[in-house]
């Protein structure tokens, strides 16, 4: 049956609604996979012999390296407590390690801060996209790459600068056992002290350079495949949208494990003579990952992100186009109304 309400068009709000429509569920469902991926990768995380001293100071009491010693000024150097974490073989593994040794609902951790960052990133993102690409030409149904691409790359650039220091919170949280809320934010204090509010979008280039191609290449695709349809249904959108998800993440995952390392470098970063912030560049950190623990290290935790943006692509852009399909109907009905209604009133 043909969509007679296709080319009505949406509010701003109305298109906030329905992309919020499926990011609750969607958080629900891929919190335990970034937990487990989140994890998987910080056992990847090159060590460092740098210790946590500015100035012969250690920092929060302690200072922390990859291998036993002492520093400058005579100070301990400790294993960090990690170092001797339950190691994990595989995803099936880290989920039955942590529901076993930590309990069901740390499976779940990190829910509050993936809630608080899926709604205005899902809000900001899709919104924008819709915005962006109606303004660059594109009409439902065409074949083309250009508009999706271009409105998807720039609407993540959008949502990634507006959300980039929940995510890290949420990256923070989820490396490690026994994190909790309140250590979190005092490491966040600190940090801000010391390195000053920029570091709080810390993670933000490895994520912009898995985020835009993720986008350019999920919108293309996805806008390619559902013009295949006529009338797309809950089905196919449902179907284009898992298809095109498992490709992009595929092809992003060695920026979200630089990502994920960047990220939990918050408040463990090691200090040269001089006080200069050791921050290695990404493709620096790639390519450090690559020489010590083999190319494959790239791709931990690829298991586990397919498993949560597969599904959550599938549902998010599904759950969307259905939202807005409800709209258009109701503001077409709303349209013929009024319509009806200057009628009898020009006959009255």
């Amino acid at each position: 049956m043909a969509d007679e309400y296709k080319h009505v068009k949406l509010s701003p709000i109305q298109q906030m609604v329905a992309s919020c429509s499926g990011a609750f569920m969607v958080s629900l469902l891929s919190t335990p996979f970034d937990v487990v991926k989140v994890r998987l990768q910080a056992q990847v995380k090159p060590q460092t012999s740098s210790c946590h001293v500015i100035a012969n100071r250690i920092i929060n009491g302690m200072c922390y390296c990859g291998v036993g010693g002492t520093v400058e000024g005579g100070f301990t150097c400790l294993i960090p407590p990690e170092a001797s974490a339950i190691k994990f073989t595989s995803t099936s593994d880290a989920f039955t390690k942590i529901f076993q040794n930590e309990g069901l609902f740390k499976l779940w951790k990190g829910l509050p801060a993936t809630l608080v960052m899926m709604v205005p990133q899902t809000v900001v993102y899709f919104t924008a996209y819709d915005q962006l690409k109606v303004r660059l030409g594109l009409t439902e149904g065409q074949h083309v790459v250009y508009a999706p691409m271009v409105a998807g790359m720039s609407a993540r650039v959008f949502a990634v600068a507006a959300i980039s220091p929940i995510e890290m919170v949420r990256t923070k949280l989820q490396s490690k056992k026994g994190y909790k809320y309140t250590e979190v934010f005092s490491v966040i204090k600190n940090a801000i002290r010391q390195e000053g509010i920029l570091c709080l979008w810390r993670g933000m280039g490895p994520t912009l350079l898995r985020d835009v191609p993720f986008s350019a290449f999920y919108w293309s695709a996805y806008e390619l495949m559902k013009a295949r349809y006529e009338e797309p249904t809950f089905g196919t959108t449902f179907a284009a949208g898992a298809s095109s998800g498992m490709l992009a993440a595929a092809l992003t995952t060695p920026f979200d494990v630089v990502k994920t390392h960047r990220q939990m470098e918050l408040g463990e970063l090691g200090y040269g003579k001089l006080g200069q912030k050791r921050l290695p560049f990404t493709f620096t950190l790639v390519f450090k990952l690559w020489a010590e623990q083999g190319f494959k290290s790239l791709f931990t935790g690829i298991v586990p992100r397919l498993a949560k943006i597969t599904p959550a692509c599938a549902v998010m852009i599904s759950t969307y186009e259905y939202g807005k399909k409800y709209f258009r109907k109701k503001n077409g009905q709303r349209q013929e109304r009024e319509l009806a209604g200057q009628g009898l009133a020009k006959y009255s």
